[in-house]
């Protein structure tokens, strides 16, 4: 009877296993795209049989690094829910009505397990498409206040995870649960040697990395490139730009690169001092690597209350866009990156702020669920 029942419980894992079905659902951002991609990898290595499909935005920047994973893509229509006049409100709602029965189509064709989504407007005709279906949705919310999109599919969750307690009262009480914020297995994987030769830098110099390469970033790109004539004095830049910056400016100790992929990694390692804007996403990863980071949040938006939770534990030093002048722009920077003290102490202060637990976490939700 013992041996019947043990065959019984390998035969259930198999199936558990052989069966599992995920549908990631994010773009338009990159926030919340390397956010799934880290839970992606927690589930792929546990359930290595697993099979997963993603469905992504028409223009946004995603689709490159999410098949780098080999993760298929495919692209839906969306559209966004603005809450000022927009001549693009006449249209959208089509959008999102083509997208709700291409998610129909994607859904009945896949026959996921669960539908993983970290926020975006891509995101809502999926849930809301996949609720008429009746399959389980796992919303996860990385900003301390949530964006419209996941209070329009937070309903028709079936569990929603939060990276702080402070956004858990936006939510129905009895499907929230915090955990920490996902991160990728690989940013840990990047090496200072490599960095030097593949940026060509100089040794014993200090080095920026600036992160403006996401969506809202172009002030940020602005900002640093009419002060990079005086920053190269005395640091050497590695700059994200998204393609979103254009400049004659030209200098050995200035690398401006569209997009990173696997050099991110040595990037952040060589760095001695970030500066990004405030998702979560990005300050979860430099979080977890105790790096120091001046954060320039994206003025009036989610996240100013990011970059506020953040500097409550004295975790990142925060600029204003809207007051910051370009002559003490690089000043300011200087008298940081040299300040070895302080950077040690941001290190250290920022480290504390996210656990590297976050995608077992969402894991176990799922195996609990399923």
């Amino acid at each position: 009877m013992l041996k019947i029942c043990y065959f019984i419980d390998i035969f259930a894992n198999l199936t558990f296993t052989f069966s599992m079905k995920i549908i990631l659902s994010g773009g338009g951002t990159m926030g919340s795209v390397s956010t799934l991609i880290a839970v992606f990898e927690y589930l792929k290595k546990n359930q290595p049989q697993a099979e997963f499909l993603w469905l992504a935005t028409r223009t946004g920047p995603e689709e490159k690094l999410i098949e780098s994973y080999g993760i298929t893509v495919k692209k839906i229509f969306s559209g966004k829910f603005r809450r000022y006049f927009s001549l693009k409100n006449i249209f959208d709602p089509i959008f999102i009505f083509l997208g709700f029965f291409q998610s129909l189509y994607y859904v009945i064709k896949f026959r996921p397990d669960w539908i993983l989504s970290a926020g975006g407007f891509v995101s809502v005709p999926l849930v809301w498409s996949a609720w008429f279906l009746r399959k389980k949705i796992l919303i996860h919310q990385q900003d301390v206040i949530p964006g419209l999109a996941n209070k329009l599919m937070s309903p028709f969750a079936t569990k929603i995870s939060v990276v702080f307690s402070e956004s858990a009262v936006s939510f129905p009480k009895n499907k929230i649960v915090v955990v920490g914020n996902p991160v990728r297995s690989e940013i840990f994987l990047g090496h200072q040697e490599s960095a030097l030769k593949f940026f060509k830098l100089e040794v014993g110099v200090p080095t920026l990395l600036v992160i403006g390469g996401g969506t809202g970033a172009q002030g940020l790109n602005d900002l640093l490139v009419s002060s990079a004539a005086q920053l190269v004095e005395f640091c050497q830049i590695i700059h994200l730009t998204g393609g979103k910056v254009s400049t004659n400016f030209s200098h050995p100790r200035y690398h401006p690169y569209d997009f990173l992929l696997t050099e991110l990694n040595d990037a952040y390692a060589v760095s001695d001092l970030v500066i990004s804007r405030a998702g979560l996403s990005t300050l979860s990863e430099l979080s977890v690597l105790g790096k120091p980071v001046i954060v320039i949040p994206l003025p009036d938006s989610q996240q100013e209350a990011n970059a506020e939770e953040f500097l409550k534990y004295q975790a990142v030093k925060i600029m204003a866009e809207k007051n910051i002048k370009p002559g003490d722009f690089s000043p300011a920077i200087k008298k940081i990156i040299y300040n070895q003290a302080e950077l040690l102490q941001l290190g250290k202060n920022i480290q504390a702020m996210m656990s590297k637990t976050g995608a077992a976490e969402i894991a176990k939700l799922i195996y609990e669920q399923n």
